[in-house]
């Protein structure tokens, strides 16, 4: 027996089947003109091998990864634009040990690359962990974490990851050029002993992400790539491929009473040499000149130049309180570990941010924030109060050019029905800064309540890239997509957002936040016993959750076509809901099954009447 590491494809005709039942001689004649025009000369065009033909099946082997993978959505684009869809692959890519006997090829390593292609999205690519690792960075490929899966007749768990084109405008940009010095900020090890404390450990690297990416001289790996890393013992030379940049900055950081104490090493990501290495003990007091000391320190390791105006915007911290600093810390993290339709954090994002701006009045981040708390309880719970439109008003007059408080101003506007103000403030914030998850999400809801679903998908791409604890963005893809009739593009927008649930309920199995927004995108897949499974657990867990009931709803409505049931399941949340939250439910392309029946008609009108004064409390100064 012969045996070899190789890349192996394994593609399969989705519904074939069906399709032959229906009919068979066309059928074949135009799986057979496929392979002809499009499959076999792509394969042989990247210098691959079909070796093993099964029906409507097909394995080919690559010696090349990034041969296979690139191969794979050639193909997978170019049966797409054949125009023919009743032709449309699963495609699955593992490098393992194979055995060789004569042409054929089998083993375990076959066997990964069928079950991962069972798990691709329809028109999709489904890879290996190994994969993935082998071609991020050294081709125009983005990835998609998909979670670990549970293969039939493997023994262990294969994580998997979801293979696509970037769009058109990044792919130039897909690798950071050597010329340029690149630095990935890994998440500094909290060393506090108390789990409690990862806010602050979290919060300065992310600081040190944005001081750093304000010197033009560096290219800075974004907060989403560097955070992968998180928790997780690290290759840095392996680290400096992935992400194909040139220098790698760890370290930690222990904070006990008014003291912390930060380490810092920068790494050469080729030799794995230190460039740089240093220690500090402070007071707390000193955090700010600590940072500053820190980027700095970088800077020259790095033998360049700081410019007098990066120097100052990188020493513009928003405030010199270090309390203040803190509770900012703390509700900002509570904002990015959890789910806007979290009544509880965001009261909690609220009282943190409140009490930051009462320490400094003049922290206009801190008001930003707590402008975002205060809307995003008031869209739903209702009652009186602006909803932050008066903490955005005061960020602003601190700070005009503080993006996220454009962002969430538009919100506030939108839900006050003041749709010109709203959109002038949105294009602000997206002019100031573009890579902002806020922004983006923000950008997204405000265009798809009108119904502009392709610039709300491109939006809730974005946002959903920038952070990947987040699932709303997820969710709300699979509604644009589903209604643009992008099915594909929806099922791969589902499986994303059930994996990111697994893992938050792989650590909260009671998170029903979680249960809600996955039990939603498995009825997308059809998955509908599973999905029914996660509703009964979830009302279970947390009855009086009106977000998690009205994602049910739609789920029931859109996917899982139970009119009665959604009517149902939606009637104690129009009770209870806000006027900004109607607003949603009314263009919720989500609801057409029931949008016609009087039931819902009538209790729909009812909420209205119920919210009517609702807005009128709100301060209407801009």
């Amino acid at each position: 027996m012969q045996r070899k590491l190789t890349a192996i494809l394994s593609a399969d005709v989705v519904g074939y089947s069906g399709l032959m039942e229906a009919d068979e001689a066309g059928t074949l004649h135009r799986l057979k003109d496929n392979r002809t025009k499009i499959f076999d000369p792509q394969v042989e065009a990247a210098g691959g091998r079909v070796f093993k033909l099964m029906g409507d099946g097909a394995l080919a082997e690559f010696s090349s990864v990034i041969a296979a993978v690139t191969c794979a959505l050639a193909i997978q684009e170019a049966t797409a634009a054949a125009g023919d869809v009743s032709i449309r692959y699963r495609i699955g890519i593992n490098l393992g040990e194979v055995i060789v006997e004569g042409d054929d090829i089998y083993g375990e390593g076959v066997n990964v690359a069928a079950r991962l292609q069972a798990l691709a999205p329809v028109g999709g690519v489904a890879v290996s962990g190994v994969v993935r690792d082998q071609v991020h960075g050294k081709a125009p490929v983005l990835f998609e974490d998909m979670g670990e899966h549970t293969v039939k007749n493997i023994e262990r768990p294969v994580r998997v990851y979801s293979a696509r084109v970037p769009p058109k405008e990044d792919t130039q940009d897909f690798r950071v050029e050597r010329s340029k010095l690149s630095v990935c900020v890994l998440p500094f090890a909290n060393m506090s002993g108390d789990v409690e404390q990862e806010y602050f450990s979290d919060g300065i690297s992310e600081d040190i992400i944005t001081d750093l990416s304000k010197v033009s001289a560096l290219s800075i790996v974004s907060r989403n790539s560097s955070f992968m890393y998180k928790g997780k013992n690290v290759d840095i030379p392996k680290v400096s491929r992935e992400l194909n940049v040139s220098h790698v900055l760890e370290g930690s950081v222990r904070k006990s009473g008014g003291r912390v104490r930060i380490t810092a090493q920068l790494i050469d990501g080729v030799t794995n040499d230190h460039v740089w290495a240093e220690r500090y003990d402070r007071d707390l007091s000193d955090i700010f000149a600590l940072q500053d000391e820190i980027s700095e320190a970088i800077v020259k390791a790095l033998k360049l130049k700081l410019l007098p105006e990066e120097k100052k915007a990188i020493e513009a911290r928003g405030t010199d309180n270090p309390e203040a600093y803190n509770l900012y810390l703390m509700a900002r993290q509570t904002y990015s570990s959890g789910f806007e339709s979290d009544m509880r954090r965001n009261a909690m994002v609220a009282r943190l941010s409140q009490r930051a701006v009462e320490i400094d009045p003049g922290y206009a981040r801190a008001w930003a924030l707590l402008a975002l708390g205060q809307m995003l309880h008031r869209a739903t719970l209702g009652g009186g109060g602006d909803g932050g439109l008066a903490a955005a008003n005061q960020a602003l007059a601190l700070d005009s050019k503080l993006a996220e408080a454009h962002a969430v101003k538009a919100r506030i506007l939108a839900e006050q029905k003041r749709r010109d103000e709203a959109e002038s403030e949105i294009q602000i914030a997206l002019k100031l800064d573009p890579e902002s998850y806020e922004v983006n999400r923000s950008a997204g809801y405000l265009n798809y309540t009108p119904a502009r679903l392709e610039t709300a998908a491109r939006h809730y791409e974005k946002s959903m890239s920038l952070m990947e604890t987040d699932i709303n963005s997820a969710s709300m893809l699979v509604s644009c997509y589903t209604a643009m009739g992008n099915i594909p593009a929806m099922q791969q927008a589902a499986r994303i957002a059930i994996a990111r649930a697994e893992n938050v309920l792989a650590q909260d199995p009671n998170n029903s936040v979680a249960l809600g927004y996955g039990a939603y995108s498995l009825a997308a897949l059809k998955e509908s016993e599973r999905s029914k499974d996660w509703m009964s657990r979830a009302l279970l867990i947390d009855p009086d959750n009106m977000n998690m009931r009205y994602n049910f709803a739609c789920a029931l409505a859109s996917f899982l076509m139970d009119k009665e049931a959604a009517i149902d399941m939606i009637a104690p949340v129009l009770e209870k809901m806000a006027a900004g939250f109607l607003l949603h439910v009314a263009a919720d392309p989500d609801l057409k099954l029931i949008r016609d029946d009087v039931r819902f008609q009538t209790m729909f009108s009812a909420a209205e009447t119920r919210t009517a004064g609702d807005l009128s409390n709100s301060s209407s100064s801009p």
